[in-house]
């Protein structure tokens, strides 16, 4: 199991999380994440994608435990996390358990809570082993129209915390479009790919976020995001990415956001997913 808790703790991404691997073995882990201000939006709330982060890691130690060190590389081919509760200034923690093994994939439930047994949100993910198959073709995503405008908000949004510390930069943010890149840097990397894809996952959440205040402008509203589905299609590839958001359907407070990503410098998908965003007046 050291090779797993070298991969949680080492990979430049999660050393920068803080994240410690308390136990792993072939149904199980568990995972520490001590609050720290470089991990949460203002107001000290843990950044949704910290949660989503912690939901792919149980997923990935429970199926390299179970499936074998050879079984690799890995992704987390499907994800379903759903935000419970915010952690506000706190430590909190991920249990991980085995669902289901099978010849090449792993399902696994995780569970995000503070150290008092709060609920924070709770991930269902299916996590797939390559046995060292070549790299699938990757298919080229439509983008955007290539504006560049970032509104009021987004040169703002990218100076809080857990942005700052990624180095995300909101480079379009209006009529209910978003673009948003993750540079391929220490505090985004993987120790054995390109980019974390807890850093894909926490992407995928911010773009679907901010193309959802895109259409609503600033305001004195509340926020948050209840839901987040997503896909990563493969392990990602060295270089910076682009995720392209926008919003597809809304029902009063709540907006549908779909959002893809791709490698910024060869434009092929890498991720993507639907973020259900809630804004209320």
């Amino acid at each position: 199991m050291e090779s797993i808790r070298n991969w949680v703790e080492n990979s430049p991404y999660t050393r920068t999380l803080g994240a410690k691997l308390e136990a792993v073995d072939e149904s199980s882990a568990h995972i520490l994440l001590p609050f720290r201000d470089e991990n949460s939006n203002p107001g000290k709330a843990l950044h949704g994608g910290c949660a989503a982060s912690l939901a792919a890691l149980g997923g990935q130690c429970v199926a390299r435990a179970a499936m074998g060190e050879d079984a690799g590389p890995w992704h987390t081919a499907s994800a379903q996390v759903n935000y419970l509760a915010a952690a506000i200034g706190e430590d909190v923690q991920a249990e991980a358990r085995l669902l289901r093994r099978g010849k090449d994939m792993c399902f696994v439930e995780t569970e995000v809570s503070t150290l008092e047994g709060k609920a924070i949100a709770h991930a269902t993910a299916m996590v797939r082993a390559r046995h060292g198959a070549e790299p699938s073709d990757r298919h080229r995503p439509e983008g955007d129209d290539g504006g560049t405008d970032p509104g009021p908000m987004g040169p703002h949004v990218s100076k809080t915390p857990y942005m700052g510390e990624r180095q995300m930069k909101i480079e379009h943010m209006t009529d209910s479009h978003a673009r948003i890149v993750l540079p391929f840097i220490e505090a985004n990397a993987d120790l054995e790919e390109g980019i974390h894809e807890g850093a894909i996952l926490a992407l995928l959440d911010t773009t679907g976020a901010m193309a959802s205040w895109a259409e609503t402008g600033p305001g004195a509203f509340k926020a948050s995001t209840p839901s987040l589905q997503a896909q990563i299609l493969c392990p990602s590839p060295k270089q910076d990415l682009v995720a392209y958001g926008h919003v597809v359907q809304r029902d009063g407070a709540v907006f549908w956001a779909d959002a893809v990503v791709a490698g910024a410098s060869d434009g092929l998908a890498v991720a993507r997913g639907t973020v259900i965003y809630r804004i209320v007046t």
